[in-house]
């Protein structure tokens, strides 16, 4: 007696679950889709077909390509170019670097060229150094490090007496005036071959700032 009604009890699960089938239910019959299905209007993909759509290859940037450029665009872009270095040699603020930038930055340069220094020397010195090291005569060496070390003591002299005058210059042309970095840009400026500098010298060696 409890055996048959817990069969039958299972028989009547069996065919009230949703998902079984009579046998004379038509074949092509779809299941019933979920609440979420319903709500999105698709299936829901599978995980391994979600993460492949994640994985994207990383492109650039949405510009399209600029096309090839004809002789007469190269001939055009380097008189640019051209025309920008001859006005920041010539002092212009437009085509000057940001370093090279600024009231403060005009007066160091004007001061550092208008004195000869020994420190404008440097390169001169440093090619002869350099040759000297290859050199395999034993005297030629052993005079390389002690003017290597002559050759410091004089930069960093220079140095210092271009941060004391320039700060002072600095404060009375220009008061208010930030000097950061003020002193390595003077002293780098000054290391450099005169005419190899940009922007070009306004000023000549002599010339009262």
């Amino acid at each position: 007696m409890f055996r048959r009604r817990s069969a039958g009890a299972t028989d009547g699960t069996a065919q009230d679950s949703p998902g079984a089938r009579s046998p004379d239910a038509p074949a092509d019959e779809k299941p019933a889709r979920s609440p979420a299905e319903a709500a999105k209007g698709r299936p829901t993909p599978k995980r391994s077909v979600a993460e492949a759509n994640r994985r994207q290859p990383i492109t650039g940037s949405s510009r399209a390509p600029a096309g090839p450029r004809t002789p007469q665009d190269k001939a055009k872009a380097r008189a640019n170019r051209a025309g920008k270095y001859e006005a920041m040699k010539r002092g212009e603020s437009w085509a000057l670097n940001p370093r090279d930038r600024g009231p403060a930055r005009a007066l160091a340069r004007d001061f550092v060229d208008s004195k000869r220094r020994i420190s404008e020397y440097y390169m001169y010195v440093l090619i002869v150094l350099l040759a000297a090291v290859f050199l395999r005569n034993t005297s030629a060496q052993q005079i390389v490090s002690p003017l290597i070390l002559v050759l410091v003591v004089v930069i960093l002299a220079d140095a210092w007496l271009i941060r004391r005058s320039l700060t002072r210059l600095v404060a009375e042309r220009l008061p208010g005036e930030s000097t950061r970095g003020l002193t390595m840009y003077s002293v780098m400026r000054a290391l450099q071959i005169r005419r190899f500098r940009v922007p070009a010298p306004r000023v000549g060696p002599g010339t009262k700032i």
